[in-house]
């Protein structure tokens, strides 16, 4: 039996508080998520029945990441770790893969059905991993997550089944709120230009034509050709403005300014994005909503569409974490 399991069954037969929450703070469950959209979705749903650990802070690239010794602690020691599959961690596929074989490992962005992943146009068998742009898809690794927690901790079933209800609830509110601002956006503005392709499922599901400077993975380089050719069509396209990302050097957006200058075009950048990383913990933007709302918010007003400043919720920008040095 996993070692979960005992420390439930020590309870004794306790019963639950009306909250859910386990009767003893050790009974909650130790589990360790990749990224921060994974860690956030386990921990909303897990309530206080979790402690989540996020291994992939703000502007930190999943792409290249690699564990470090106190990772592979923390992964081992655990009930059970999450991760967004799909070749976005890939340098830490080999230790999950080992880690699977003796504890429990949830990919949970490989439950989003096959036929709705994109795939690369050089190679078919690779999809798109960033599934969490798009909130259609994103629900599935939701429901995943859910499905993972209750076979972890059967007793907190109802509360797991509550708490994803109504995250699923707000996820559908976020989406429509989307599909209003990002509709406002003029037809021959209707174009995403951001360092990599990692916004291809948020192209699809708002009708806009998305073109990353690099490929799905950040491990591509930009040739001089894929930055002449997105010039070019700067230009015909009367394009004013791309977006930079957190995660991700903004030297080849630059490059992309720079060479449209050169031909008479000026671009300007239209915000920063969260593409593979989350904003500041404790931030509103530091949540997989937040990080979508901005996302949308800031694409929409910055293509000329209608969005409030604030955001969906009024809340873009509005509880920033505190400083020493706000005092």
């Amino acid at each position: 039996m996993p070692r979960f399991c005992h420390r439930f069954a020590s309870l004794l037969g306790l019963s639950l508080m009306l909250t859910g929450v386990p009767a003893f703070a050790d009974a909650r469950l130790n589990l360790v998520a990749t990224t921060g959209m994974v860690a956030d979705i386990v921990s909303q749903i897990g309530g206080e029945r979790v402690e989540v650990q996020g291994l992939m802070g703000p502007g930190v690239d999943p792409h290249l990441y690699r564990q470090t010794r106190s990772d592979v602690v923390a992964m081992s020691r655990a009930d059970a770790v999450f991760w967004n599959g799909l070749n976005l961690e890939v340098q830490l596929a080999e230790l999950l893969g080992r880690l699977g074989k003796r504890s429990p490992v949830f990919a949970v962005g490989e439950a989003v059905p096959r036929e709705v992943l994109l795939a690369d146009e050089d190679y078919a068998d690779q999809p798109d991993p960033h599934i969490w742009m798009d909130p259609g898809r994103w629900r599935h690794a939701v429901m995943a997550a859910r499905d993972a927690l209750v076979e972890l901790d059967p007793e907190g079933s109802d509360a797991f089944e509550a708490r994803a209800e109504a995250y699923l609830e707000e996820l559908d509110d976020l989406d429509a709120y989307a599909r209003k601002v990002l509709a406002s956006i003029p037809d021959t503005s209707r174009a995403l230009v951001t360092a990599h392709d990692a916004f291809g499922y948020f192209g699809e599901a708002y009708a806009l034509e998305v073109m990353g400077i690099q490929g799905f993975s950040t491990e591509s380089e930009a040739g001089l050709s894929r930055i002449e050719t997105l010039v070019d069509l700067l230009v015909e396209r009367e394009i004013g403005a791309i977006f930079v990302e957190t995660s991700v050097s903004e030297r080849s957006i630059r490059a992309l300014i720079e060479g449209s200058a050169a031909v008479g075009h000026e671009v300007r950048i239209g915000g920063e994005l969260f593409s593979d990383a989350m904003g500041p913990e404790g931030s509103y933007e530091g949540s997989w909503l937040g990080m979508l709302d901005h996302n949308i918010t800031t694409i929409a007003r910055a293509l000329g569409g209608d969005a409030p400043e604030a955001g969906w919720q009024g809340r873009l920008g509005m509880d920033a974490p505190h400083t020493d040095e706000e005092e």
